[in-house]
């Protein structure tokens, strides 16, 4: 029961839709604006940079903060069950992110709360997280699309779990092995989240970094 309860606070945090707050107490309707998308990015397009900093900020935590519980109240043993129940956890304030009960299931692509969650989850998350974000960095800087650089991150991510675990000896896949599934699935539902910006990519029409119309 206390798993449950843990489970279903980190969706209802992780729902908290932070951008569409941030912006009504603007007097913007955050899901009019730009992409109409409730995360970071819009919220720059709409606010300003900080406050697209801020939200950030907030996106993220809503994945950290379930974490850092977990830490509390979850077993600390890092076996394949005690895994799943981490996962569980971090997973349901994605998915809350993405799919928030209060804004009718319709919310963001869940990058910065799956950096959140990434962050939270030591040691193995975190360091391919610390990769993930340098190469979100480094594409972000060499072409200046942010949909871009979330997608190679996710890729990244999943590409850096596989080669630690090859390459580290106390990393070993059959104790891992639910680390690299929910991997795979955060990083297939960035892709897919992003499939619209894929398009615009495709056909040369996705706004870059620093342009009004950037996602």
């Amino acid at each position: 029961m206390t798993y449950l309860l843990l489970i279903l606070a980190a969706y209802f945090v992780g729902a908290i839709p932070f951008g569409v707050i941030m912006a009504r107490a603007h007097g913007v309707d955050l899901r009019k604006v730009g992409s109409g998308n409730i995360g970071a990015t819009n919220v720059g397009r709409a606010l300003g940079r900080k406050w697209g900093i801020v939200c950030f900020a907030l996106d993220m935590l809503k994945g950290l903060a379930p974490m850092l519980v977990a830490m509390m109240v979850l077993p600390q043993e890092k076996g394949p069950r005690e895994l799943w129940l981490w996962l569980a956890t971090g997973g349901a304030a994605i998915i809350g992110h993405i799919f928030p009960v209060y804004l009718g299931f319709r919310g963001g692509k869940g990058v910065a709360t799956s950096l959140g969650v990434v962050i939270g989850l030591w040691p193995y998350y975190t360091v391919c997280g610390i990769i993930a974000l340098a190469s979100w960095s480094l594409a972000a800087w060499m072409w200046r699309y942010v949909s871009l650089a979330s997608i190679i991150a996710a890729l990244d991510f999943v590409t850096a779990l596989l080669i630690l675990i090859a390459i580290l000896p106390g990393w070993k896949f059959a104790a891992l092995w639910p680390l690299v599934i929910f991997a795979a699935v955060m990083a297939a539902l960035v892709i897919l989240r992003h499939r619209d910006n894929i398009r615009r990519l495709l056909a040369g029409t996705e706004s870059k970094i620093g342009t009004k119309k950037q996602e």
